[in-house]
């Protein structure tokens, strides 16, 4: 059994910005691929960012997001972040964190709202 746990979710102005967290087991976090996606009713799940779990730590980033978003992890904590600035209306959503190698795994999903 995998658990991911997030937190950080809220609701922000236009212009500002917040972090999301997403905590793994050990093993996940050494072994999978971790991403985050975001959901908004009547849509599929689309790919927010993704970071590698190798020692380079690559990431990969939605067009809509790249130099707004920035995914990290802290290998000390076992936690993948998602710092996101300068949030716009449009990414109003639920943000789901994935982990993924022979299995995928979501997390309970957490809401963005961004509005004035």
């Amino acid at each position: 059994q995998v658990q991911l746990v997030e937190l950080g979710g809220g609701l922000v102005q236009p212009g500002g910005s917040l972090r999301l967290s997403c905590e793994a087991p050990e093993i996940v976090f050494r072994l999978y691929i971790m991403a985050w996606y975001r959901q908004t009713p009547g849509k599929q799940r689309e790919l927010v960012a993704s970071i590698s779990s190798g020692s380079g730590a690559d990431t990969n980033y939605a067009a809509s997001v790249r130099g707004r978003f920035t995914i990290s992890r802290d290998n000390a904590k076992n936690t993948m972040y998602l710092q996101m600035n300068s949030l716009k209306p449009e990414d109003t959503a639920v943000y789901y964190c994935q982990a993924m190698w022979t299995q995928i795994h979501w997390g309970q999903g957490i809401q963005v709202t961004v509005s004035s």
